[in-house]
Order: structure tokens, then sequence, then C-alpha cells
């Protein structure tokens, strides 16, 4: 990159960069607290799915709004404002004294980050070249991987000397610098033409009328939300519940997925342009890493193989998950990419809510029905596995069915 690119290109990235990162770490922070929680607050597994996925739902209330809000206001105006309201959940979550007070500030995290994916897709969408959203969105996804990387191990090192309810109120801090930086990006460079805000909602149908949108749909739904569940909460449980390992050893594990996941995106950002040349599609590259991770899921869920290399490889190829997103926003015009994004966003986290939440139900009826803790785990695992497995088949069969030729990122 040269240093006239990259003048253009910092100003931009790096203040998303640093709001999806705190994103990120809120998303997967419970992963790592959730010993702490469930036995300060005695919660089940169905209960501290549902409190974590608090955020999930929260998230997903405001995805419609939100694609209408970036077309109609610009990236930098939503974010910021929504930043506010992600660090007063912060506050509420380090101030909370049940699980219904944790739940409810962890819905307006989820409210308050809501923007961070979304805001940048639609400034890079603004702002640079077609060709070049691939790489500049696996960019942002890379800063989200480092947010995941910092709450595995480094929190749980942390966690013993501060508290969970100290970290909150750091990363409370850490939001606020964030909405200040977004706030300042480059004006010039995020201004949309206006449209009429009947329009712009009338346009939302149109998306999830379209056979793309419903080829797109399942994989956004069960496979980036079944990987948000399970890295966002479930990994933990899974290490301590069927491999036995030491809450450190656990610890490191995730730190290893999170690592893994993003190189995966770095590689991404760096090399899909050169791919692209030489004639691979995204849609391609997505279907290769997503199978090759499902492969990798039925191994850990059967024990087959070393553990720590089974957990860095499923990071890796769960980074071409990220994929989707400029392969759907590809069929559409660069002004409806805010609300092309929004609605498979929207699916994302619906499904991760749902797949939270009904992991610990999973878990839960399996304890109860007489299995031991183990056997409910991979029991829970097992199921979400064969959905995946039935959405990629549905992605690679209903390609004639929406007319779809592939795609170059273009």
């Amino acid at each position: 990159m040269n240093k006239n690119v990259a003048t253009s290109v910092f100003p931009i990235l790096l203040p998303y960069a640093f709001g999806y990162f705190l994103s990120y770490l809120l998303r997967n922070v419970n992963a790592v607290i959730a010993p702490d929680l469930a036995r300060e607050m005695g919660l089940s597994a169905a209960d501290l799915g549902l409190l974590t996925s608090a955020y999930l739902i929260g998230f997903a209330i405001v995805q419609l709004p939100l694609g209408v809000a970036l077309d109609k206001w610009g990236a930098r105006r939503v974010e910021s404002a929504l930043l506010v309201i992600a660090a007063l959940g912060c506050v509420g979550f380090a101030l909370g004294k049940t699980p219904w007070h944790l739940a409810l500030a962890r819905g307006f995290i989820g409210i308050g980050v809501s923007a961070c994916l979304m805001a940048a897709f639609k400034a890079f969408s603004q702002s640079f070249p077609p060709l070049r959203q691939a790489s500049l969105n696996s960019s942002i996804m890379v800063a989200g991987g480092l947010g995941g990387l910092t709450a595995s191990a480094p929190l749980s090192l942390v966690l013993p000397l501060a508290g969970w309810r100290v970290i909150f109120f750091c990363v409370a801090g850490l939001v606020l610098i964030a909405a200040y930086l977004i706030r300042k990006t480059p004006e010039s460079l995020q201004t949309s033409a206006p449209v009429p805000l009947p329009e712009l909602i009338k346009s939302l149908g149109s998306i999830f009328a379209s056979r793309v949108f419903w080829r797109y749909a399942p994989q956004t739904a069960l496979l980036i939300g079944g990987f948000v569940s399970i890295q966002g909460l479930w990994a933990m449980p899974w290490l301590l519940g069927v491999n036995g390992y030491s809450y450190q050893s656990a610890a490191i594990h995730i730190l290893l997925l999170s690592l893994t996941l993003t190189i995966g995106y770095f590689l991404i950002a760096t090399q899909i342009a050169k791919l692209i040349k030489r004639g691979l599609t995204v849609e391609r590259l997505f279907s290769w890493g997503a199978s090759a991770a499902l492969v990798v899921s039925a191994l850990l869920i059967l024990g087959i193989g070393e553990s720590h290399v089974l957990w860095i490889l499923y990071g890796f190829f769960c980074a071409s998950f990220n994929l989707i997103y400029s392969a759907h926003a590809s069929h559409y015009p660069m002004h409806l990419s805010g609300r092309a994004n929004a609605c498979v966003n929207l699916t994302v986290f619906v499904g991760g809510f749902a797949l939270q939440w009904g992991f610990g139900l999973v878990v839960d009826s399996g304890l109860a029905h007489g299995f031991a803790r183990k056997e409910a785990l991979q029991v829970a695992w097992g199921g979400l596995l064969i959905l995946q497995v039935a959405s990629l088949i549905w992605f690679m069969l209903s390609k004639s069915w929406t007319g779809a030729k592939g795609n170059d990122g273009r």
C-alpha cells in the first residue's frame, strides 16, 4: 500500500476498527467470566445462555432500523451515538445485582454496539472502490479477532485481580473514547444523497423478498450465529466439561481460537484481491472454508484429534464466514449496501440468540434426562452441527434457484 492510499484509508479504518474491537470483546467476555457469573448468581446452563444472549437479541432488535439509519444519516453519526448507549450498558452491567439486571444491561450493550460492523461496512462502501470491499471488511474483522483474543487468556489473567465489575467500568470508558474518535472521522468521505424515509423502509421489503437474501440467510443465522454462540459462551463450558481442562488451560484454547481467527481474517484482507484476480470467487472461497470448519467441528464433537490443533483449525476456517457479507452485498446496488448488510446481520443475531440460549436448554434437558454433562454438551453441539451442514447444502443447491452466477467481489 502506498503512502497516499494509506493516508486516505487509515483515518476511517482505525476508528471503526477500534469500535469493532470493543464490540467483539464485549460479545465474548462472558465466555471467560461465565464460571464467576454462574457461581455468584446461581445460574443454570439455560440461565447463563439467556443472560449472555441478551446481547444478541438487543443487537438483533435494532438491525433493520439501523440499516435505514446508516443509509439516511451515515455511519459516523449513527455509530458514535449508539456507542454512548453501549457505555451506559457496561456501567449497568458492572452495577448489576440480579440476573435480570445483568441481562437488561447486556441487552443495552448489544443495542449500543449494533452498528460497529455495519457502520464500518457502510463507511467503506461510500469511501472506497468496490474491488476493495472484501479486503477492507476483513481488515475490520481482524480488529474484531483481536477483541476476541483479548477476551480470552489476557482477560482471564486480569479477572482474579480486578474482578468482572471493574473490568466493565474500564471498558465503558474505552467505548466512550471510541465514540469520540468515530465522531471525528472525515465527514467529506461519508456523505450520502438524501433519500425519503418511506423509500428507505420500503426497500427493506424488496431485500427480504429476494431469493438472494434467502440463499444467504441460513448461512448467516446458522454458521455465523452458531460460531458466535460457541466462541461467545459455550467454548469455555465445553473445554471444562468435555475435555476436563483447568480454567487456565481452557482459556489458552480460547486464546488460540481467537488468534487463528484473527490470522484468517488478516489473510483474507491481504490476499482476497489476488485470489479474485486468479479466478476464484468469493462464494467459492466461503464454501471451501465453511466446509472445512464443519469437518473440524465434527472432530471436536467426537473427540478425534489433538485438542489444541483442532481449536486452532476451527478458528482459522471460521474466518471464511465473514465472506458472506461482501458476497451478499455484491448482488445489490451500492446505495442499498447498508440495508442489505443489516438484513443479513439481523439473521446472525437472531440465530445467535436462539442457538446460544437453545444450546443451554439442550444441555439442561440432557442433564435432567440422566445424561452426563459431557454427553449433554456433545448432544447440543451435535444438533447445531446438523443444522449448519443442512444450511451449507442449501447454499450450494440454491444457486440455480436464485439465478446466481457467483461473484468476484466487485
